[in-house]
């Protein structure tokens, strides 16, 4: 039986297939968006101030070490297979390099309603991982040159809506401590599944506007969308595995892996490479990898994850 979230999702898809007059009132969505990040970083950030940060600095330096790898393995792959312009390559590698914050609150939900606990501080990994990829993307679509206007990179990557809430709410949740934290729980902690159920209705529907992207630019896409996650969860499993993340960290860090991201990647790419067609990306990010995760995807990490840890 699918999880009741994901069965918003699946209502938003069909609703926008259906070209449904259904809509979330813009204000509502970037209220939703607002909270959902928030409540991860707090939830991360109380996890945080109840261990040392020295013992998470090898797992730091792997999730780093795995942003930077998978968008490097990705541009060959869209350059060659393809065929597809540099710029073009290089943003989507982006992509998927990155991560997507959505599907990981999905994984979250997965986790939870099956009682299979994780480490808390994986928001806090979730963090390091955006920033790698797009400075792959950006290096690969046109080198480093004088031209290159790093101020206006660093600020839209570290200072972007994203990373300031998720860093925002690590850091309170930090500084707070858990007893700070819980007169805000009716709605960071209560509600956390009834806003990702939302979120995850605005999800379907924009993904059903993307899917024209899909049909104009050929399979490729399709068949990159759903290979590249797979390949990714297995890397990500991998490296779950040598950092010695518990069951439900591996599913998370396979997830984060597996996943694309479409908040705060095409945000820098429209400043660092203009040139580079967004429909591309998040046709291939929101119309295939992000429901492949959140249908499929998710579940069969976690039996990679099970069996790694057999």
């Amino acid at each position: 039986m699918l999880d009741p979230v994901i069965l918003f999702f699946v209502l938003g898809i069909s609703a926008g297939l259906l070209r449904s007059e259904l809509r979330l009132p813009a204000a509502v969505y970037e209220l939703v968006t607002i909270v959902l990040l928030l409540a991860i970083g707090l939830k991360g950030g109380v996890e945080l101030a109840k261990q040392p940060l020295g013992q998470l600095l090898p797992q730091m330096v792997g999730v780093v070490v795995l942003g930077f790898f998978l968008a490097l393995i990705a541009f060959p792959i869209l350059r060659k297979l393809g065929r597809l312009q540099r710029a073009d390559a290089a943003s989507i590698a982006a992509h998927y390099g990155s991560v997507s914050v959505g599907t990981y609150a999905v994984a979250v939900a997965y986790l939870g309603s099956r009682q299979v606990s994780f480490e808390e501080h994986m928001p806090l990994l979730l963090v390091l991982m955006e920033v790698p990829a797009i400075l792959v993307g950006i290096i690969l679509a046109r080198g480093v040159t004088r031209s290159t206007n790093w101020g206006s990179v660093m600020h839209e990557v570290f200072l972007g809506k994203g990373i300031v809430l998720l860093l925002g709410g690590l850091l309170i949740g930090w500084a707070a401590g858990p007893e700070g934290v819980t007169p805000l729980e009716p709605l960071f902690v209560d509600l956390f599944k009834g806003v990702l159920a939302l979120f995850l209705l605005e999800m379907g529907l924009i993904t059903a506007a993307q899917l024209t992207g899909l049909r104009r630019y050929g399979l490729f896409l399709v068949g990159f969308g759903v290979a590249m996650p797979l390949f990714s969860a297995v890397v990500g499993t991998a490296t779950a595995y040598v950092l010695g993340l518990s069951l439900g960290g591996t599913v998370i860090l396979a997830t984060l892996a597996a996943s694309a991201s479409y908040i705060a990647v095409p945000a820098a790419m429209r400043i660092s490479v203009p040139e580079a067609n967004p429909t591309l990306s998040l046709a291939a990010a929101l119309g295939i990898t992000f429901p492949f995760n959140v249908l499929l995807g998710i579940p069969i990490y976690h039996a990679m994850a099970t069996l790694v840890h057999g």
